[in-house]
């Protein structure tokens, strides 16, 4: 006779995802400190054992799952082609890409958000998560450079500075639009503001690009 537990034994890598997935909510929901092991079995189905047979004890399995959510946001970044973009189309379609993802992935806000507040202490502790920013760092350095070239893009752009400011645009008001609804009285995510606020960020950012 076959069991949950039985399917779960022959399916391991499905069984892990499972896990990384109840494990996502669960931190995102509470975090790091406020997370619990039984909690995120019960949202996984499957039995604690399982759990640290996986990913050995709870900081181990945070650790895991900060590099799920980075590596699945830099894979995705990975996938633009930006290269057969003129140069201030290439970096309009990755802002908008990093804005967009950012308001269509709450958690990782909430998990960055609740890493900073630690000091990035679990963060520090991974080897991928830098070596998996720096291809899209790259892409946007050759992206400027073709702008140079090209006269489009003004020399002496730092991706990396650029990179940051773009990831700070969207960073913000997500992490911050509850609290901007209140003071600002706009949910800048919703519907024509998120719009509006979208396009004044971008004419921000290209106007910072541009020769002059």
């Amino acid at each position: 006779m076959t069991t949950p537990q039985t399917k779960i034994k022959r399916d391991p890598e499905r069984t892990r995802q499972r896990i990384l997935a109840a494990a996502i909510e669960e931190f995102a929901e509470r975090g790091s400190s406020g997370a619990r092991v039984d909690s995120i079995a019960r949202r996984a189905d499957i039995n604690e054992r399982m759990l640290y047979y996986y990913f050995g004890n709870k900081d181990q399995l945070y650790l895991a799952v900060l590099e799920e959510v980075y590596g699945e946001f830099n894979r995705a970044e990975h996938a633009l082609r930006l290269d057969v973009l003129a140069p201030l189309d290439a970096v309009a379609e990755l802002a908008h890409f990093v804005w967009d993802y950012y308001a269509d992935h709450p958690e990782l806000i909430r998990l960055i958000n609740n890493e900073n507040l630690h000091d990035a202490k679990s963060m520090r502790q991974s080897t991928e998560i830098r070596q998996q920013v720096s291809p899209i760092v790259e892409l946007l350095a050759q992206t400027l450079k073709r702008g140079e070239a090209s006269g489009e893009i003004r020399p002496g752009v730092d991706p990396v500075d650029l990179y940051v400011t773009i990831s700070a645009m969207g960073y913000y008001v997500m992490s911050n639009r509850h609290t901007l609804s209140i003071v600002m009285g706009r949910d800048f995510m919703a519907g024509d503001a998120r719009t509006s606020y979208s396009s004044f960020n971008t004419q921000m950012l290209l106007d910072s690009l541009r020769t002059r």
